[in-house]
C-alpha cells in the first residue's frame, strides 16, 4: 500500500513529449499521475500497481520507494515556474490521493528529498510552502535554537531523509526548504531540521 507520494518534474519541453517516454515500455520509466502546465491531469498507472518513478533511494524506513509509493510527473523542462493551473491542479490530486491511501502530510515528498545528489525535482521554483499551508506537506518552523547545534544529520536523517554524507543532506534539504540559500550550514537549518524531525518523523528516529 503506498505511504508517499513522490513529487517530479519531467525535464522535458512538452507533456506530449512526457507522456510519449512515460509510457514507452522501451524507456523503464512510468508514474502514476501526469499533470500539464494547462492543469490537465492524467492517469497513466493505476495507484495501487507499482510505477517505475522513483529509482534508488530512500525516506525513513522505505527503502524500496517504487513499491511504496504514487509517483505525480509534472510537465516542466526543469528550469521555469510552475504555472498556476498546474499548482492547483496539484492541490486537488494530492487532497485525493492523500485521503484515499491515508498518507499523512509528510508523506509528500520531493525526488530530490529520497535521492539526494542524485535528483534534483521538483527543484527550486516548486512552492512547498503554498502546499504545506493547506496541509498536504510540511514546513518547518525557522525559529527557536536547536538543543544540539551539530546534530544536523540525525535530525533530517529523522525526518526521513536517507543515511548519506552531510553535505548531501544539506544541499537536498535547502533546495526544498531553502532553495536560495547559500553559504556554510548554520543554526537555521539546524533548527528547522530539528523541528521536522521533532514534529514529523517519519519512519525515523527524532
Amino acid at each position: 500500500m503506498p505511504r508517499l507520494i513522490v513529487i517530479h518534474y519531467t525535464a522535458m519541453q512538452s507533456c506530449a513529449e512526457a507522456r510519449a517516454r512515460l509510457c514507452d515500455p522501451a524507456a523503464e520509466v512510468s508514474a502514476h499521475w501526469l499533470i500539464d502546465a494547462d492543469g490537465t491531469v492524467e492517469q497513466l498507472v493505476d495507484e495501487g500497481a507499482r510505477a517505475w518513478h522513483a529509482g534508488a533511494g530512500a525516506w525513513g524506513d522505505v527503502t524500496d520507494v517504487n513499491s511504496a509509493s504514487i509517483g505525480i510527473e509534472l510537465a516542466n523542462p526543469g528550469d521555469a515556474p510552475f504555472p498556476e493551473p498546474q499548482m492547483a491542479a496539484l492541490e486537488g490530486l494530492l487532497g485525493g490521493i492523500m485521503a484515499r491511501w491515508a498518507i499523512p502530510p509528510e508523506g509528500v515528498i520531493g525526488h530530490s528529498d529520497m535521492a539526494p545528489g542524485r535528483k534534483g525535482d521538483p527543484g527550486p521554483r516548486f512552492d512547498w510552502r503554498r502546499l504545506a499551508l493547506q496541509g498536504l506537506s510540511v514546513w518547518p518552523d525557522e525559529g527557536g535554537a536547536p538543543k544540539d547545534p551539530a546534530a544536523f544529520g540525525p535530525f533530517a536523517r529523522g525526518f526521513g531523509y536517507p543515511d548519506l554524507e552531510e553535505d548531501l543532506l544539506l544541499a537536498a534539504f535547502r533546495l526544498r526548504f531553502r532553495p536560495w540559500h547559500r553559504g556554510d550550514m548554520d543554526g537555521t537549518d539546524r533548527a528547522m531540521a530539528q523541528d521536522l524531525a521533532r514534529r514529523f518523523p517519519f519512519g525515523g528516529v527524532a
